[in-house]
């Protein structure tokens, strides 16, 4: 079932865009308009993957898709990750760490967003850590799953290629007890991205600089992430320590470490209780957000007051999803959505 659920890659209601930026051009999709003060969702995957293989699960999630029906959401493809991306030519230099950073705000520009709700896997979480850092003001929140704050030596991807990617994401666990979700995620690495623009990316991930982030009051002129921050690691997973350490480095007050019971790939092996976490953490932020056994509740609510208003001429008292949702995040950033 998980590897099922892995390899679904059907978009709805998505629309492609190619995004020119300083440093070439970005792969986008989005979902829905801003409107009024919402942030938008913004995600960004790990290497050896693209938008699809590593979110698609955890936004077709059921109770995922109540809460995402009330923002505009965007996935972004690092360059030449995206499903039947041209390989790029000789000599192409991919952008570094820092400039695949600074590619985002032309993303945020062309779609009118006032800011966004970062969501990185691995180096998508250490590229929006980075945006974070450069553009403050951009951010208003950032889930950060199995990131690593620090630098590494280049790993020659001739050496490693394919099972570099696997020690990287699985731990030995699931290596061993999980090797459907594991072959399939080695399937689709091999057949959906192109392997030459993924070397490149790759190579530019593990040739890094520390995220170079200290927590408040420990050095002079510490820098670190201002907006709130949940980060999230599976169980024993290899990403297990680097998120351990960007905990000591964050603001303790701002910063919500998640353990999951989930291996390497929480978003795709624990969907559901990802999405828990998400919402708790957007509710810290403000944010009132519905769940869909709420929402169902709340529709045979309503199902069943517009029955008996029909009986006595009185107007129902439950509120819908279209009558709550018209005010959404025009105060203060509040989002209410009434069940």
């Amino acid at each position: 079932e998980n590897s099922d659920s892995f390899l679904l890659a059907v978009d709805t209601d998505w629309k492609e865009h190619d995004i020119e930026t300083p440093y070439g051009l970005l792969h986008v999709v989005i979902r829905g308009s801003p409107k009024g003060n919402r942030p938008a969702i913004l995600t960004y995957h790990d290497v050896g993957l693209n938008h699809k293989l590593c979110f698609n699960t955890f936004f077709n999630f059921e109770d995922m898709q109540e809460i995402t029906k009330h923002f505009v959401v965007c996935h972004v493809d690092a360059p030449g990750q995206q499903v039947g991306a041209s390989q790029f030519p000789q000599g192409y230099q991919f952008p570094s760490m820092e400039q695949l950073a600074a590619m985002l705000p032309s993303v945020v520009q062309h779609f009118g967003f006032k800011y966004v709700i970062g969501i990185g896997v691995g180096a998508g979480a250490y590229v929006l850590a980075k945006f974070a850092l450069i553009f403050p003001d951009l951010v208003e929140g950032l889930v950060l799953m199995n990131i690593d704050p620090n630098g590494k030596g280049w790993i020659d991807w001739a050496a490693t290629k394919v099972s570099a990617i696997h020690l990287e994401v699985f731990s030995q666990e699931e290596l061993v007890s999980n090797t459907e979700l594991v072959q399939s995620y080695r399937q689709q690495i091999s057949n959906v991205v192109n392997q030459a623009n993924l070397q490149l990316f790759w190579n530019m991930y593990n040739s890094r600089r520390d995220l170079d982030i200290n927590r408040p009051g420990t050095v002079p002129n510490a820098k670190t992430l201002r907006c709130p921050v949940m980060l999230v690691v599976g169980d024993n997973a290899p990403a297990e320590d680097g998120v351990v350490e960007c905990n000591s480095k964050l603001d303790p007050t701002t910063t919500t470490p998640k353990m999951a019971d989930s291996g390497g790939l929480p978003q795709v092996t624990q969907p559901g209780k990802l999405t828990e976490a998400f919402k708790y953490f957007l509710q810290g932020m403000g944010y009132t957000v519905p769940s869909a056994s709420m929402t169902r509740l709340a529709r045979s609510r309503t199902a069943s007051l517009t029955s008996a208003s029909s009986v006595d001429g009185g107007r129902p008292q439950a509120c819908t999803h279209s009558e709550s949702s018209e005010g959404l995040g025009q105060v203060n950033h509040t989002m209410e959505v009434s069940c």
